[in-house]
């Protein structure tokens, strides 16, 4: 699987590179941090992460005034599994290098994604990458083969916490899992053993073989 960069011509339709940030404060916080034992770890808001400088530049000047949350996805991962999408966009910043499994919204048919569809891309240590509302993403990916990571996300307050109590008033709505969150899973996933809505076909990607 080829592996791009965030600054290669490919990513332009899945997000942008944010300029201008200092992310010194906010990745010694995250290290700070311990990695869980195995797997993957997500906490929508932290309250160490917040209180470093960057909160409120990205609340101020990427989210343009609005209230956001700033927790962590940490861990170790080489597999796809499922992919999320939001109605905005969601901000990334990583304490080392990590990869991004990406897909596009308008590629889901009939409720289905096939994961050749699927692009990766590596984002270097330090820099925030605004990942698009319309690009499905999930949890984060090593960097290294016996690596790890932690990735700061930024999101709209309330984002990803609950489950939405209203009845589904169509397909999509069915496949809400959290507060602004439609989630795709692959029926290899654990997600989809919990309920999540099947709508990945193909192979469960691992980029494994590749880093």
């Amino acid at each position: 699987m080829m592996i791009y960069s965030v600054y290669d011509p490919e990513f332009k339709p899945y997000g942008q590179v944010l300029s201008g940030y200092d992310t010194a404060c906010l990745v010694k916080a995250m290290e700070t941090i311990p990695l869980p034992e195995e797997g993957t770890a997500y906490e929508p808001s932290i309250p160490v992460l917040e209180a470093t400088c960057n909160y409120g530049e990205f609340q101020n000047n990427a989210y343009g005034g609005m209230p956001v949350q700033l927790g962590m996805c940490w861990g170790r991962n080489t597999k796809l599994n499922c992919l999320e999408y939001h109605r905005d966009s969601e901000v990334n910043v990583g304490a080392g290098e990590f990869i991004l499994l990406l897909a596009k919204q308008d590629e889901i048919v009939d409720g289905v994604l096939d994961t050749a569809c699927v692009k990766a891309f590596r984002v270097p240590a330090g820099v925030p990458v605004e990942v698009y509302a319309t690009t499905l993403h999930y949890a984060p990916c090593n960097a290294a083969k016996d690596g790890s990571f932690r990735v700061a996300v930024v999101l709209p307050r309330g984002t990803n916490t609950g489950v939405p109590g209203a009845k589904p008033k169509n397909e999509e709505d069915t496949w809400l899992t959290a507060r602004n969150k439609w989630l795709l899973a692959h029926p290899e996933s654990s997600e989809a053993g919990q309920g999540a809505h099947i709508g990945l076909k193909g192979e469960n990607i691992d980029i494994a073989a590749f880093i």
